[in-house]
């Protein structure tokens, strides 16, 4: 199937996903875990069939700056279809489903510099696999975290309004952002690892800046999850530090690739 088809199913069927969302949301239709599910599944894998073509290539793998953008995003969705089938999260697809799809079309798009990782340097690839996993949990912790803060100003303010109406309760919302950070604080201290172990030179492989974002996004996470059980940090404070925590970690990743691959572009 050619990438322009599964491109354009992927992002149709996202779309669906997301205007369905949106009417839940809005109270216009009714939630069914099934339809939301299926329509999920195929747009996930019309998405899968796309990275097959445009990331993998004879002998290696491409995770330029927006083709490994576009396995994150699938990442994020298959987690949260796996998620949404025993935690309260339907409202996340609302930030995933879009997210996906502007990745999607962006890697259509432009044209970046290759970032070719072997076949056959599995050390490497675990250590790309165990980053790409950590992203993806505090991307879906970020949109967590995002809801979460506004849950409580519209508590504070309005108690009727579709936010308060769609959304758990705030204590089960809580407990679901803490879960994410705490799955992606142990993803993220097993990349540091690997990347130590497997990963020679880091400063020849213009990786020492985003070495130490990801350390200080790291000490953040911790920082929170130490607070949340000796100070009881919790609603618009817990918010703040996973908001922080997310965007250091997207300045590791995303802010060295960006300055390599489309300011000074840089292959690899």
């Amino acid at each position: 199937m050619g990438t322009l088809i599964l491109a354009v199913t992927s992002l149709f069927l996202y779309s669906v996903g997301t205007a369905l969302q949106a009417l839940h949301f809005r109270g216009h239709v009714q939630s069914n875990l099934a339809i939301t599910t299926l329509i999920g599944m195929l747009a996930l894998t019309a998405h899968g069939l796309l990275i097959t073509q445009t990331i993998h290539h004879d002998g290696g793998v491409d995770l330029g700056f927006f083709k490994s953008s576009v396995l994150i995003s699938w990442l994020i969705v298959f987690l949260l279809l796996g998620l949404n089938l025993k935690k309260p999260v339907q409202s996340l697809f609302l930030g995933a489903y879009p997210l996906a799809a502007f990745t999607i079309i962006m890697a259509l798009i432009t044209h970046t510099p290759s970032r070719l990782v072997s076949d056959e340097s599995y050390g490497v690839l675990s250590h790309i696999a165990l980053s790409v996993t950590a992203y993806s949990l505090f991307t879906l912790a970020a949109i967590q975290a995002t809801l979460l803060y506004f849950q409580n100003r519209q508590l504070k303010h309005n108690y009727n309004s579709p936010l308060i109406r769609n959304l758990p309760p705030l204590q089960t919302m809580e407990s679901l952002l803490f879960e994410m950070v705490w799955a992606g604080v142990v993803m993220l201290i097993l990349a540091i690892v690997t990347g130590a172990l497997f990963i020679e030179n880091l400063f020849a492989q213009n990786l020492a800046h985003k070495t130490v974002f990801s350390l200080l996004s790291l000490l953040v996470f911790v920082a929170l999850l130490v607070g949340r059980y000796t100070k009881g940090w919790r609603g618009i404070t817990a918010s703040r530090w996973t908001l922080a925590g997310c965007a250091l970690l997207m300045v590791a990743f995303y802010g060295s690739k960006f300055a390599l691959e489309l300011v000074f572009r840089k292959g690899g």
